[in-house]
């Protein structure tokens, strides 16, 4: 199976916000990146609403983040995508790694996997397979897995230079819909930037552990290319010694719009930020 991102041509990235709350400043932050790159390499930009998570997300947050990306300034081409209409699609993929016996359910809890594992430094939880031969039946009231392989993936990053990630050794087989009928981030960005033919993936340095997972499963898949990758840095605290915390990213963009704000005078804080 060919897919538009294994098709030579212009590059496509995506701004892909998940409407748990409204859209904030770290949100803005990535925007800016976003744009700024389609621009420096003459890429469209869709938007994709990540609702996956049927239980966090709300129809009002959907709203206000499109508001507010309009507002500010920010066009994506062609109407919005969300992954909460894609559900067919999904299961499409989903057959692909059954035929090649990759998918197995897996009934443990995450208070389970940490008393097996323990925690590791990154704060990551390492999945340590335990499921794999069981034979659980693939049925909703389990969480489905796919089988990754022990390879190790090398990646070039624009920004932060060749990376070499072991998944199996991150977080093992990955979780790809879980117990309460929910695809996964993992998954479902995996798919959609594959068959949305996005070969430019700019996003948060918090994401850049995720990256050789993902390719890998692509592969699995039938993903031929591998993505361009920039993963840009995240808004810091007051001290420059991490990331802001989400009560610090508590503030709504909404509520400068509300209130009369520039959106430049807004673009051109965190310009400097």
């Amino acid at each position: 199976m060919t897919a538009p991102g294994d098709q030579p041509g212009a590059w496509i990235t995506r701004f892909a916000p998940s409407p748990t709350g409204y859209l904030h400043l770290g949100h803005v932050r990535h925007a800016c990146y976003v744009w700024r790159v389609a621009e420096t390499m003459g890429a469209r930009v869709l938007i994709r609403i990540e609702d996956h998570d049927r239980g966090r997300c709300r129809p009002e947050f959907d709203r206000a983040i499109l508001e507010d990306i309009a507002w500010l300034g920010f066009q994506g081409d062609g109407a919005p995508t969300r992954q909460s209409e894609r559900d067919a699609l999904y299961f499409e993929q989903l057959e692909r790694l059954r035929s090649e016996s990759l998918v197995y359910a897996c009934d443990c809890s995450r208070k389970q996997i940490v008393a097996r594992t323990g925690a590791t430094d990154s704060g990551e939880l390492r999945y340590d397979n335990h499921c794999r031969e069981r034979g659980l039946p693939i049925e909703p009231g389990f969480g489905w897995r796919v089988r990754l392989p022990e390879d190790t993936v090398t990646f070039s990053d624009d920004r932060l230079g060749t990376q070499t990630q072991h998944p199996q050794s991150q977080c093992g087989d990955l979780l790809i819909r879980d117990r309460h009928h929910n695809w996964t981030y993992q998954y479902c960005v995996v798919v959609d930037d594959w068959l949305q033919g996005v070969n430019l993936v700019v996003r948060g340095e918090d994401l850049l552990d995720s990256t050789g997972r993902q390719i890998l499963l692509a592969r699995l898949l039938g993903r031929v290319d591998v993505p361009r990758y920039f993963h840009h840095p995240l808004l810091l605290d007051e001290a420059g010694a991490g990331k802001l915390s989400k009560r610090d990213l508590a503030h709504a963009i909404r509520e400068d719009r509300l209130a009369g704000r520039s959106p430049r005078d807004l673009l051109n804080e965190l310009q400097q930020a």
